[in-house]
């Protein structure tokens, strides 16, 4: 049996981890035909419509093209990008009842963008909450935040 430099690991748990990041394992995501603040206005009145309150919005298309100067061969990668986070108290605390290490998937944050190659599309996404080592109380816990994320998006790009 031949066993593999560091590196070359490396570079090949790299490529397996990245064609799971690619299939949706760990996300989901939509798109729209709308204009960025179409659906950013969208995402953020379906948040509050559902009685919650956006912590902060990232500004992270910005923030990528203000250091890009400083990035030695830095590409552009977002016509435009946000992201929301909040939280719901009543879901977290589900969540966080059912097992408390699951304060990791508190807060929340969808994130809206527009990519350089597809300037007529804007990408609704976020992080899928699952753990694959959770109690059936926990995963049915986590059920609920992806059913309000899904909830959230989908009312706002109907």
């Amino acid at each position: 049996m031949r066993i593999l430099s560091l590196p070359v690991l490396g570079l090949v748990l790299l490529a397996l981890s990245t064609s799971a990041f690619a299939s949706g394992k760990h996300m989901v995501t939509y798109t729209s035909k709308q204009d960025f603040e179409f659906v950013k206005s969208a995402i953020n009145e379906a948040i509050i419509e559902k009685g919650l309150v956006i912590n902060t919005t990232s500004h992270i298309g910005d923030m990528l093209e203000r250091t890009g100067a400083v990035v030695k061969n830095a590409k552009h990668i977002f016509n435009k990008a946000e992201s929301y986070e909040f939280c719901s108290a009543t879901v977290s605390r589900l969540t966080m009842e059912a097992d408390p290490h699951n304060i990791v998937f508190c807060p929340y944050i969808i994130s809206v963008y527009v990519l350089p190659n597809e300037p007529n599309k804007t990408y609704i996404s976020f992080r899928k909450p699952e753990a694959d080592d959770a109690s059936p109380a926990s995963k049915l816990a986590l059920m609920q935040v992806e059913k309000l994320l899904r909830s959230i998006v989908e009312e706002a790009i109907q």
